[in-house]
């Protein structure tokens, strides 16, 4: 069996889209996945990298490319009001949901996706977060100092690990960054060698 890291940020678009798409490119396969949740700001400052402004053209290009991809991909996608927004909200409610591993389960990684990307509502109105947790109902207060250190340690784990940004996905000690690297862990998981390394030329 295969253990799968997938690691996510509520706010990315394409963690959305990867995390819908994630259980058609493991067809086959037996495999287990584990659900990260990150702060992708923070990874990416981690890594000495500025965060990319998601402001003017560029974001006007993310929401032609996501809405594209979206529609080709047959997944259920409306942008949220007021995007970007901070998700540390939403990410400590999952870790909140945490099982034993400290982990939130599909289920309630779902839910909060769908929170986001379904309906076009504002992801983080203070009303509808408070209707989201009264759903999963967390086994901890999301805003605990516990809860926040537990947020803190996934990031700086996630960051030892070699992971950059999200959405990734980290098999069997191979990273694989972004919706479009879905087929390449396909390919790495049937057994082909080729997208472990990088080829020397």
């Amino acid at each position: 069996m295969h253990e799968i890291d997938f690691y996510l940020d509520f706010a990315s678009p394409y963690a959305w889209l990867a995390f819908e798409r994630l259980p058609l490119a493991l067809i086959g396969h037996s495999y287990r996945v584990r659900y990260r949740p990150v702060v992708s700001a923070a990874l990416i400052e981690s890594q000495g990298q500025p965060v990319p402004m998601q402001a003017g053209p560029r974001q006007d290009w993310l929401r032609r490319h996501v809405s594209w991809l979206a529609r080709a991909q047959e997944v259920d996608l409306q942008w949220p009001k007021g995007h970007p927004f901070d998700s540390r909200d939403l990410l400590r409610l999952a870790l909140a949901c945490a099982d034993e591993e400290g982990l939130p389960n599909r289920y309630v990684t779902e839910t909060i996706f769908r929170h986001v990307w379904q309906g076009g509502g504002d992801a983080v109105d203070p009303d509808r977060w408070q209707e989201l947790a009264r759903l999963l109902a967390p086994r901890r207060d999301p805003a605990s100092e516990e809860v926040e250190r537990c947020l803190r340690a996934h990031a700086e784990a996630a960051s030892a690990a070699g992971v950059f940004d999200v959405p990734s996905m980290r098999v069997d000690g191979v990273l694989f960054w972004g919706l479009d690297a879905l087929p390449m862990l396909r390919t790495c998981l049937d057994g082909d060698s080729s997208p472990v390394a990088p080829d020397a030329g």
